[in-house]
């Protein structure tokens, strides 16, 4: 009787910290954001890196991301910004962009796994991670227009 008590306590004890881990990697919502070029407006699904923790990991780990995401990091305010690739398998476009929502650099093709820093050629509220290649795609340039909720307008 002893032991089947136990192995209840542990099958349970093993659902519940399956569902607990399942729930802390849960992603964060994804928002819509537009960038306005010259060739156009590109619409995005981003998600936004908004905390601490949320900064820290990024797109660590990620294998891939579709074409027309994401992630949006925001520093709350606008300031030197420096990024890394550290274990994150997928090149990207950076795109730093000013409280104001306007692009005000882009480093286009980073490094994966990379520790080089990468730093932001202004000051930045903001930083957005695409895939590698869609900066160029849209001509997208300093001065540009990122419309998103956390932008002043």
């Amino acid at each position: 009787m002893r032991t089947a008590q136990i192995f209840r306590t542990l099958i349970l004890s093993l659902f519940l910290a399956l569902i607990a881990s399942t729930v802390a990697r849960a992603e964060p919502a994804v928002e819509l954001m537009r960038i306005v070029t010259a060739t156009g407006e590109h619409d995005f699904k981003v998600e936004v890196a908004d905390t601490p923790k949320a900064r820290a990991r990024g797109l660590m780990f990620r294998k891939s991301m579709p074409a027309d995401h994401g992630m949006l990091f925001e520093f709350k305010a606008e300031g030197p910004v420096s990024m890394w690739m550290r274990n994150t398998y997928i090149p990207l476009d950076m795109v730093f962009i000013g409280r104001d929502g306007r692009v005000v650099g882009v480093a286009a093709d980073t490094e994966p796994m990379s520790e080089r820093i990468i730093t932001s050629p202004q000051p930045a509220y903001a930083v957005l991670e695409l895939n590698a290649g869609a900066a160029r795609k849209m001509s997208l340039a300093p001065g540009d227009q990122v419309q998103h909720r956390m932008f002043k307008r």
